[in-house]
């Protein structure tokens, strides 16, 4: 018997320990090689733990366990041959396709109507594991409705994501309950370490909040006029968060003490934008970090938001897409916030705060007309951040998606850029 112990590998610096998530695959199942065996959740971020050989596992922590970074945490016995059935997928797809076309057609009907013994029989099949089943239950979501695709039918939460963005029939949902039941969940080490960050800010910063309000008219008419086009020749979406980084890093050009943060006692000033862009995931609120946004083009910072969100919901991030950003955007308005008080992202010294958009009345020219209105919040750590620095960040914001010729120039009006004022 030849066996390969498997120790759990660094995901980043820092980090000593990781937390067994959910194990993908059952004591005593034939894996692959890079077949993906477990989820391992770190205070920053979720990964997969990759097979390094096939054969036959043996598990040696449980779902929820802590490890150290550099433990065994299963056995292969790679001297072992895979069992009879456990061929891989795509060779009975390729046999399949290989036959003629109306028994190949019936063959597949009589699949689908009846699924293989050893399926059937597996305890996998129809159950969901602790991610899907904690998402499920977050959402009402009836897992009995769900076809899994995991190994031997298990539902996984990429099928409970999926299922949910295809939407459900009417009695798909659980609904509430009315029981008197009770539950406990043990809280995610990520989870915990939100946890701790959060309470540390309120505590350990002077955290003030200032308000404004933007007109978001011009912005709507130029992603109105605009989005086709842009969407054809840059294959990427226009959406707000783009015109709202590039006004953001603009502003801090102007403001430097909004970019920077402290280090015992001193100010480190940043010559450069990292713009944190908060995301929702399966595993919560995750901060990828857009970086050098100084630099980058409308396209470019949709291109790279889209790429970082793609990877959040997928549970691909990593710890290095997460650190180092010197600012962070936030927009509760996709949920339908109105306004908020975003809390700092340490170790940054503020946070811009995004709202919905609702049409209300407003002032203008001596008129008074219906615009597209959309209230900012700006959280800063007034130790290093003044209330005249804080308010003139926010208007310089406000002034640029009013008027969106001016990221062109720098903040400078265009007029005054033609008459070299």
């Amino acid at each position: 018997m030849s066996v390969l112990e498997m120790k759990v590998p660094s995901p980043g610096e820092s980090i000593s320990e990781v937390e067994i998530a959910q194990w993908l695959v059952a004591d005593g199942d034939y894996v692959e090689k890079d077949q993906a065996i477990a989820e391992v959740d770190s205070d920053k971020a979720t990964l997969e733990l990759p097979a390094e050989a096939a054969g036959i596992i043996t598990l040696k922590a449980a779902d929820g366990d802590v490890v150290k970074v550099g433990q065994v945490v299963c056995h292969i016995d790679t001297s072992a041959a895979r069992p009879e059935g456990a061929a891989p997928a795509p060779v009975a797809e390729e046999k399949a396709e290989a036959a003629p076309a109306a028994p190949a057609q019936e063959a597949k009907k009589e699949v689908v109507a009846a699924p293989a013994a050893p399926a059937k029989e597996s305890y996998a099949a129809g159950t969901a594991s602790p991610a899907a089943a904690k998402i499920a239950n977050e959402n009402g979501v009836n897992t009995a409705k769900i076809k899994g695709t995991g190994k031997d039918g298990r539902i996984t939460k990429q099928d409970v994501v999926a299922a949910m963005a295809g939407g459900f029939a009417a009695d798909a949902a659980q609904g509430w309950g009315g029981t008197r039941d009770q539950k406990r969940e043990k809280m995610s080490m990520m989870r915990r370490k939100i946890a701790e960050r959060l309470v540390a800010v309120k505590n350990d910063t002077a955290m003030l909040t200032t308000f404004n309000e933007v007109d978001m008219k011009p912005i709507m008419d130029i992603r109105a006029k605009y989005k086709d086009k842009f969407a054809k020749h840059h294959e990427v979406n226009l959406g707000f968060m783009s015109f709202f980084t590039k006004a953001v890093t603009e502003a801090l050009n102007h403001f430097p003490a909004v970019n920077g943060q402290i280090d015992g006692n001193e100010m480190i000033f940043h010559d450069y934008a990292d713009i944190g862009i908060a995301v929702s995931s399966p595993k919560g609120l995750l901060v990828p970090v857009v970086r050098n946004a100084e630099q980058m083009s409308l396209a470019e910072i949709e291109a790279e938001i889209k790429r970082l969100a793609i990877k959040a919901r997928d549970g691909k991030i990593t710890p290095d897409d997460m650190t180092g950003g010197t600012f962070t955007i936030t927009n509760g308005g996709v949920f339908g916030s109105m306004m908020s008080t975003p809390i700092i992202n340490p170790p940054q010294s503020a946070i811009l705060g995004m709202h919905n958009i609702v049409e209300r009345p407003v002032a203008i020219d001596g008129k008074v007309e219906i615009r597209p209105m959309m209230y900012l919040a700006l959280s800063y750590d007034h130790r290093i951040i003044d209330g005249k620095e804080s308010v003139g960040f926010l208007v310089k914001v406000k002034e640029m998606i009013e008027n969106p010729e001016k990221m062109i120039f720098g903040g400078k009006d265009p007029v005054e850029v033609l008459l070299g004022l």
